[in-house]
């Protein structure tokens, strides 16, 4: 079966997420953290081997690197889209190969992308990337997680250097107005393409039937009455039904963090 075009985006920005094949850890410690760090800095201000600057492949928004998957907020720039993500990947593949005696795919073969064509839906995506950690139960506010591009705003009034265009986002929203926007939870019902949901698409009914046929749970929210063993068992059931995080979350009522690390 053919795999369906990626959507362009009309404005050259993207929330993209890359993840570790089978969910796998793609960071295990500070080092490999860096090093994907520095790889784009390599897309953001390329020098070629003798140290000579080289047009920038791309711009960068935003970013949060989670245990076994990142998220970035990207513009195209002399490099489609696909071109830049496939140079990402396997130029931190060879670092971690290399480093783990890893043979084999690191990366989940297609990364997921969504175009995004406006402003509003730009600083939804910044709330959500860098409210990733929270979500995920890793830390309390956003602030304090170190591998996202929060810092960089935080510090956008030193000379730190930053691998984001923070001035284009701070030009468009004063600092305080964006921290208190940042720190405020995004309401479940927000859509947002999901990293761990399926290519299949499956309604709210189709989930319900499933669990319902597999399972003899009349009621999505049953599923809380179980024990946490056997409510991640059938989590990760639906999940690779098709059913997306945040449909199991408005479902179930089971938390967005718990439903994500089933």
């Amino acid at each position: 079966m053919a795999r369906i075009p990626r959507v362009v985006s009309g404005t050259g920005i993207y929330h993209v997420m890359m993840r570790g094949i089978n969910r796998q850890n793609i960071f295990e410690d500070t080092d490999d953290y860096n090093r994907f760090m520095a790889i784009l800095q390599q897309m953001v201000k390329p020098i070629d081997e003798n140290g000579q600057p080289q047009p920038t492949r791309c711009t960068l928004y935003a970013y949060c690197l989670m245990t076994n998957h990142v998220h970035l907020l990207i513009r195209e720039r002399s490099e489609n889209i696909g071109s830049l993500i496939k140079r990402i990947g396997i130029s931190y593949a060879k670092h971690f190969n290399r480093k783990y005696q890893h043979y084999g795919h690191l990366f989940q073969d297609r990364f997921k992308s969504e175009p995004v064509n406006d402003a509003a839906y730009f600083f939804t995506l910044l709330r959500y990337i860098h409210q990733n950690p929270v979500a995920a139960g890793i830390t309390k506010t956003v602030n304090g997680y170190e591998w996202s591009s929060w810092n960089e705003f935080e510090q956008s009034t030193c000379d730190t250097p930053s691998l984001c265009d923070v001035s284009h986002v701070l030009n468009r929203m004063p600092l305080t107005e964006l921290r208190e926007l940042v720190n405020e939870p995004l309401p479940k019902t927000t859509m947002i393409l999901d990293y761990d949901s399926g290519d299949i698409s499956r309604s709210d009914e189709d989930v319900k039937e499933f669990f319902s046929v597999s399972f003899g749970i009349r009621q999505p929210s049953d599923i809380q009455l179980y024990s946490r063993k056997r409510r991640d068992d059938i989590i990760r059931e639906a999940k690779l039904y098709g059913a997306s995080i945040r449909q199991l979350v408005r479902l179930t009522g089971i938390s967005f963090s718990n439903i994500r690390s089933a």
